[in-house]
């Protein structure tokens, strides 16, 4: 396996890790202070590992049509995860949630169509600040999660902090549907010429 495409199956395996670490103190109330501990560093390098498959992509020019598909998978797979864990604490709407998860699959299924056609759709800058703005949100939430987690009921019970949540994942959910329908313009037309 490439080191690249190690990165992003690291990135995948991470996902239902966080999820069990998120979830921990449901089974046993010791591990809501460790649960902190453990889960920001774990999504810290999770989140990394988006550059780092990247970079060692370029790096042994390994860019190829299979890590086009399978680092957005990647992606979506870690943020879906963690947004599910936020939604059910109550940190974001599960409404907006659903909106983006809409928004995810109508991507992978036009990198299938494309791919089935010849075409590989490599990541623009639209898509770029979506995935951005998704990792902010989150780390957003997980701020909040770990602070009443420890006991910094503020952050939790100040409308300003929960509004700011709310603007930040409703913003990526304007940027996930502007990036769509970028993507839309760009490719529909090549894949029209491909008789689809």
């Amino acid at each position: 396996m490439k080191l690249a495409n190690f990165f992003t199956f690291l990135r995948i395996i991470l996902a239902p890790v966080f999820l069990l670490i998120y979830f921990s103190p449901q089974l046993n109330s010791a591990f809501l202070h460790v649960s902190v501990y453990i889960m920001i560093p774990l999504l810290i390098f999770a989140e990394f590992t988006d550059f780092l498959d990247g970079f060692y992509a370029r790096k042994a020019n390994a860019v190829s049509d299979f890590g086009k598909l399978f680092d957005p998978f990647a992606d979506v797979f870690l943020h879906i995860t963690t947004f599910f864990c936020y939604a059910v604490s109550g940190h974001v709407s599960l409404v907006l949630i659903l909106f983006i998860i809409y928004r995810e699959f109508a991507m992978l299924f036009l990198r299938m169509i494309a791919t089935k056609n010849g075409i590989a759709i490599g990541a623009r800058k639209g898509g770029k600040f979506k995935t951005v703005l998704y990792v902010i949100a989150g780390f957003y939430s997980l701020f909040l999660e770990s602070s009443l987690r420890l006991g910094f009921y503020f952050f939790t019970t100040t409308s300003v902090f929960t509004s700011v949540g709310t603007l930040l994942y409703l913003l990526a959910l304007l940027a996930a549907y502007v990036s769509f329908i970028d993507y839309l313009i760009v490719f529909l037309p090549r894949l029209k010429n491909k008789n689809m």
